[in-house]
This record gives C-alpha cells, structure tokens and sequence, in this order.
C-alpha cells in the first residue's frame, strides 16, 4: 500500500491550488497524474527526491506529495466542446 493515502494527496493538493475551487475531485485524478510521473521517471527524467531502492510509481507519489509535481485544474468543459465541435467534418 503506497503511502500517503489518496485523501491526503488530494488535501495536499488542493492547499496549493489557488482559489476556492478545488484542483482535484477524485482518485482518479491523483492516479493519472502519478502515473504519468512515473511514466516519464522511468523514461529517464530526473528525479526531484531520493530514488534509492525506491520504484517510479512510489517516486512519483512521494513528489506529487511534498510539492515537487503539480497537477493543473482541468479545462472547462466548453473549451472542450469548442475544440470537438472544430474538428467535426460536416
């Protein structure tokens, strides 16, 4: 069991957001995000904590929790339907 647990990920991260609006709603948020941290560890990026004896996914959680990666807030949905209505071919 990785350590520490999604709720304390998500408050962690939703401290640093500015704003009322939280920056994640969910797991699955912190579980993309951290995945894709350890995608890009495991493709050679360097580390911002001490990676000995440790795998990239708990590497990645470890620097998603003291600040070092951050997760942007997702776009509107209405840019996203802007964006899907511009690439429909009539």
């Amino acid at each position: 069991m990785l350590h520490p647990s999604y709720t304390d990920l998500m408050k962690t991260i939703n401290a640093e957001g500015e704003g009322d609006t939280p920056v994640v709603n969910s797991r699955y948020s912190i579980v993309l995000a951290t995945a894709k941290r350890a995608r890009q560890l495991i493709a050679g990026e360097d580390a911002y904590v001490d990676t000995r004896n440790k795998k990239a996914l708990s590497v990645a959680v470890e620097e998603v929790n003291k600040g070092f990666v951050t997760i942007e807030p997702e776009k509107n949905n209405e840019d996203a339907d802007a964006v899907a209505e511009e690439n429909t071919v009539e």
